[in-house]
């Protein structure tokens, strides 16, 4: 399957690759959750802030996802770590399904992963993006 073009601001990707270093200094480095972070990184489109299209998921994006499998819907806001919380709808950037839709667009059909198999989450709609909404330092 060919990978789509992602699209990541600066600002999101110095703080995630702070994340990456900071996890590696204390030991960290084999977590396949962070090598999978740095291979998107690694591949996106770097912009900045007010260069990203309205339609990419950015960091604190809210999103609302469909499963194609079961045609569930479900509505995230991608986080830090540290911010994450899935009661209240907050997934990690580290959580393989936020790591899996950063830098892509609304749209979007991406396929990952998971113990029983390969999951594919269509992007239905994104509901907030920062950088859209004019708030570039979040």
């Amino acid at each position: 399957m060919r990978q789509r073009e992602i699209f990541i601001t600066q600002l999101d990707k110095d703080r995630l690759d702070e994340l990456i270093s900071v996890a590696e200094t204390f030991g960290d480095h084999s977590r396949q959750d962070l090598r999978d972070l740095q291979e998107e990184l690694e591949r996106a489109n770097i912009v900045s802030s007010k260069q990203v299209p309205p339609n990419i998921v950015t960091m604190n994006s809210k999103v609302l996802l469909r499963d194609m499998d079961t045609s569930e819907e479900m509505t995230y806001s991608l986080t830090f770590p540290k911010h994450a919380d899935i009661a209240q709808g907050s997934i990690s950037v580290l959580a393989p399904i936020g790591t899996a839709i950063l830098g892509y667009r609304e749209g979007d059909v991406i396929e990952w992963p998971v113990p029983s198999g390969r999951r594919r989450i269509s992007i239905e709609k994104i509901l907030y993006q920062p950088e859209a909404a004019g708030d570039f330092h979040r």
